[in-house]
């Protein structure tokens, strides 16, 4: 019989320095992650000195904290965290190794990141006075293959980087758009070089009634749409892990780094994300949590046992940087002889877009929830707040989001599951089960 134990669980940790030690809300946020006896977190910066170089693929930019913001994670009471991320490879694989020694010389169980990819993929293992958690992190979104760790073979070390879910995916087409296709590749001899290649018995042959553009699989079908499926060998290894994680835990929690979209939609989930969550429940996860497109996406009751596809944001600094590699400047068409400022002029246009531009981006949920057995009794949401209303250099912030409509607003995202948030009096959501 497993005991019965409760988690509370945060999005995205961008804090480039550290944090105030107390101000307005923050020791209602704190004491409602305190309910919980595991308090996640994923923390998505890097703790790289300046003898780390820049990476040349990073996450849409890079971010870097100082190494005080482990005291604002202590703050929070946080006590298990994962480290896979599209950011976690932004100062190479020197910052990913610095990153973790500190996270973990802090005390916390860390997941998601390693020197192999045997280390990567392991869980975390978090030992409470109630009961014990693994917990596993996997991220989708890597910029780079290369920022997957490697496993190490017999004789040669293996590859630091993170626990990836690399996707498959294909566009089905109806015949006649198929053989369009096939007329121009032929004629643009677009796929010159992989054909040869695959000649030279480098490439596996193409699957009959396939073809290739570039890189993408065009398939036949009766309507047009793209399909995504999590990698079956990286799903394989994830599902191991969940089931050797449970024989040894009372609970055992996913993470999943996700900015892939769902059709045209940021707020969906793709599907191969849908896909890997549901199988991990089917392995034996007491939930899956979610993080990435810093932005809230629905919430889904699986087997009776909740998928977070996005909780949003809990500290975003994104623009608060001291430096950048050349490579960030380059990128604006730019030198680093420009200003931070003037930087960020070029990216935001003069702040008229960007992630702190739109309001969604600064709303989010820590859920609580209490298992029995493994069973879930009990889901309750806080909504929170960045602060959308203060100048974007105030934002950032985690504090009580009610009255905002950030429950409402999930909640109309998550009935079309199946999923229903009541909103007590208090403010705080409870998940019907």
């Amino acid at each position: 019989m497993r005991r019965n134990v409760s988690f509370t669980a945060c999005g995205d940790f961008l804090a480039a320095r550290k944090l105030p030690e107390t101000y307005d809300g923050f020791a209602e946020v704190r004491d409602f992650i305190a309910r919980g006896d595991a308090r996640y977190f994923n923390f998505e910066m890097v703790l790289a000195d300046h003898t780390c170089w820049g990476n040349q693929y990073y996450g849409g930019a890079y971010v870097r904290a100082q190494t005080s913001v482990l005291e604002s994670i202590k703050s929070f009471g946080f006590n298990a965290a994962t480290f896979a991320n599209n950011h976690s490879m932004d100062f190479g694989y020197e910052g990913l190794l610095q990153t973790l020694d500190h996270l973990k010389n802090a005390g916390l169980p860390v997941s998601g990141a390693g020197r192999n990819l045997d280390e990567a993929a392991a869980p975390a293992f978090l030992e409470t006075p109630r009961g014990s958690f693994g917990v596993i992190g996997a991220v989708s979104t890597m910029m780079n293959p290369a920022a997957m760790a490697g496993r190490q073979s017999r004789r040669v070390p293996g590859r630091p980087g993170v626990n990836g879910l690399r996707v498959s995916d294909s566009v089905v087409v109806t015949p006649e758009e198929f053989d369009v296709l096939d007329r121009i590749i032929r004629k643009s001899k677009m796929n010159g070089q992989w054909d040869i290649s695959r000649a030279e018995g480098f490439r596996p042959p193409l699957p009959e009634g396939t073809l290739n553009f570039r890189e993408t699989t065009v398939e036949k079908g009766e309507e047009t749409r793209y399909v995504t499926h999590p990698n079956e060998k990286d799903m394989q290894r994830i599902e191991r892990n969940i089931i050797s994680a449970r024989s040894q835990c009372d609970c055992v929690l996913v993470t999943m780094h996700s900015h892939e979209v769902g059709l045209d939609d940021k707020e969906l989930p793709a599907d191969f994300y849908i896909e890997f969550a549901h199988r991990c429940i089917d392995a034996g996860a007491s939930a899956v949590i979610g993080h990435g497109p810093h932005i809230l996406r629905r919430v889904e009751m699986y087997k009776g046992r909740p998928i977070f596809y996005c909780l949003g944001n809990f500290v975003f600094q994104e623009e608060a940087q001291e430096s950048y590699p050349e490579d960030m400047y380059e990128k604006y068409g730019v030198t680093s002889d420009t200003t931070i400022e003037e930087l960020a002029l070029l990216r935001t246009d003069h702040h008229r877009r960007g992630l702190l531009m739109n309001p969604k981006v600064l709303e989010a949920v820590i859920p609580y929830v209490e298992l029995e057995n493994d069973e879930v009794k009990k889901i309750e949401l806080y909504p929170v707040s960045l602060g959308a209303e203060l100048e974007y250099w105030q934002m950032g912030l985690p504090r009580p989001g009610f009255g905002r409509g950030i429950l409402e607003r999930l909640n109309a995202l998550s009935v079309p599951y199946g999923t229903e948030i009541r909103i007590r009096k208090d403010g705080i959501g409870e998940i019907v089960l």
